[in-house]
């Protein structure tokens, strides 16, 4: 009997895996992330850009990394910028940050979130104001999408800053 049920098990998995409800659940749970650099470099005062690409790790289990075929209705849900290399790394050193979502390409570019009053001595993570006017299913449907970070500095730094993005999505099922 304990032989038919682990048989089973995996053919109702990949059975459910088509499902356009579990897809939805599965993009709404798994978050698209990249890491940017800010180069010591950058002048203060002035808005600069870093761009990067960015997946989701339930991505990571598909072929073509194209697991959203069977969602609608993607907004952004929750936005977030942690520093990772320094760990200890100011955010507050920051005056303004925004972050735009486009396709691999760069086509489609929209802001996805944002944060204009950082405060000076923030520390080493930030949530953003998100902005979830706009539809994504185009973007999730790609392997990568491609993520846009402007921002300007409030005091020089000494070490190229590494943040990392984090921006959570809500999707439903499609009606496909």
């Amino acid at each position: 009997m304990k032989r038919k049920v682990w048989f089973i098990l995996p053919v109702i998995t990949l059975v459910l895996g088509s499902c356009a409800m579990l897809q939805s659940v599965i993009k709404s749970t798994f978050p698209y992330t990249t890491t940017l650099e800010m180069p010591r470099s950058s002048p203060v005062g002035v808005e600069l850009s870093v761009t990067g690409m960015a997946n989701s790790f339930d991505q990571d289990f598909k072929k073509d990394g194209n697991n959203a075929d069977k969602v609608s209705e993607v907004r952004m849900e929750s936005a977030r910028v942690e520093s990772r290399e320094p760990h200890d790394f100011n955010i507050g050193n920051l005056t303004m940050l925004k972050v735009y979502m486009s396709k691999a390409d760069s086509t489609d570019e929209v802001l996805v979130a944002s944060r204009t009053d950082i405060t000076a001595g923030l520390g080493n993570v930030m949530v953003l104001d998100i902005d979830n006017t706009h539809q994504l299913e185009k973007m999730v449907r790609e392997a990568k999408v491609r993520i846009r970070m402007v921002y300007k500095l409030r005091n020089h730094i000494d070490v190229n800053a590494h943040l990392h993005i984090v921006l959570g999505l809500a999707a439903v099922p499609g009606r496909n």
